[in-house]
């Protein structure tokens, strides 16, 4: 009977004592590279123009340069002539971030009717000064904390990832970018502006996302009345309250469904072993699977993190492009010529199980051949990663790699 509690104490001790060692890596990870980060000189990237393909019932428009999509979301909402809704993770207290609260109360004094979203976990740093507006201006935080025992549920604890603005029913914004003068020109994203019918959609999104979670004394948005039944552009929303994540659903039929190419660009590329899977037995069936991520990203544990694949990856014949001197932030695919997805979803267990996301799934050619032409201009950027040069690495990097890769099902 003694031995039995002293076993408990070393194997509790044990536990300590990896969870300490993984602590102290990952605070060293981020310590050397916030000091590299001083010295790293900051590199023009390629860049690709502007272009807009019709659609059904209207256009849309892809945007790859920060700077390109902040004017034109600028200009949307210093147009507006009825309403204005505004949904973002981070917003930065910046001159960007200004121009962006300067622009909302310009259109509410005008009186177009304003509603913004922001997430208040991702804007800590964020003085709350600044997302103070005028009288009239609606603003939800979405909260750090649901409350009481709601707090520890994954139903109730979501952070809302997305980034959205529609304005007047007739053009709305969806993408990767958040708000901040350092996304304008030092990071690669995707946005996309979609104008005419289905505007509707993502409107749609907002309101049933504003009602969610509704404020004490707040009335609801009214839903709209009249949606569609595209069947070339859909809207996918994971929705943890509702335990809803069709995103991931989304990725894995199309994936399942390629037969001569998969491009992928991803921010912070974690997938789940069904995802892993799926893109190996594409390559099996004589897919060239493609997949661009950053050389080094803004989140170096989860740099580190992801590496845990790259062997699975490689070896099935997934070929692995690094972009080169600027953080791609982008959660884009484009399959056979023929299918497409824009938005806000990682391809990790963050965003496709437990955050709020919006995409849109495109299945069309005009906008399929865009991504292809905007993939092609990254590659160009980009470094490829060979198995040979993966299975060279160092002792150090390896023992990294095994003892954060635990950490990778909650990532």
């Amino acid at each position: 009977m003694t031995g039995r509690p002293s076993l408990r104490r070393l194997a509790v001790r044990g536990g300590l004592a990896v969870v300490g060692a993984q602590v102290a890596t990952a605070a060293g990870l981020v310590a050397v590279d916030q000091a590299r980060k001083k010295d790293r000189p900051y590199k023009e990237f390629p860049r690709s123009p502007v272009t807009t393909v019709p659609v059904e019932g209207g256009e849309l428009s892809i945007y790859s340069y920060g700077d390109d999509v902040y004017d034109a979301m600028l200009e949307a909402i210093g147009t507006s002539t009825t309403s204005v809704m505004l949904e973002t993770f981070i917003w930065k207290d910046d001159v960007l971030g200004q121009r962006f609260k300067d622009a909302l109360v310009a259109a509410h004094e005008r009186g177009v009717t304003v509603h913004v979203i922001y997430d208040r976990f991702a804007n800590l740093v964020v003085p709350q000064e600044f997302f103070r507006f005028p009288p009239g201006v609606h603003v939800k935080p979405h909260p750090v904390f649901a409350g009481g025992w709601k707090s520890i549920s994954p139903r109730y604890s979501g952070r809302d990832h997305r980034k959205l603005l529609v304005v007047d029913d007739d053009t709305a914004f969806i993408g990767g970018y958040n708000i901040g003068a350092l996304y304008a020109t030092q990071w690669r994203d995707t946005h996309a502006r979609l104008t005419g019918d289905l505007v509707v959609e993502l409107k749609n999104a907002f309101i049933d996302f504003w009602n969610l979670i509704p404020a004490k004394g707040e009335q609801p948005l009214a839903e709209v009345r009249h949606r569609t039944w595209s069947t070339t552009i859909r809207v996918h929303r994971n929705i943890p309250r509702h335990v809803v994540f069709p995103i991931r659903s989304m990725y894995l039929e199309a994936i399942d469904r390629a037969e001569h190419h998969i491009y992928l660009t991803q921010a912070y590329f974690l997938p789940d072993e069904a995802l892993t899977r799926g893109l190996v037995k594409a390559v099996e069936r004589g897919v060239d699977v493609q997949i661009i991520v950053p050389e080094i990203s803004n989140h170096v544990v989860a740099d580190w993190i992801s590496r845990a694949l790259y062997d699975t990856l490689l070896a099935g014949g997934v070929r692995i492009l690094r972009y080169r001197n600027a953080m791609v932030h982008a959660k884009t695919a484009t399959i056979d010529g023929r299918w497409s997805t824009i938005g806000t979803a990682n391809l990790d267990r963050l965003s496709l199980a437990g955050n709020y996301e919006i995409n849109i799934e495109l299945t069309d050619k005009d906008v399929a051949a865009r991504m292809e032409e905007i993939f092609a201009t990254d590659a160009e950027n980009c470094a490829e990663l060979t198995l040979e040069e993966w299975r060279s690495r160092g002792t150090v990097a390896r023992t990294v790699e095994g003892l954060l890769s635990p950490w990778r099902p909650i990532l």
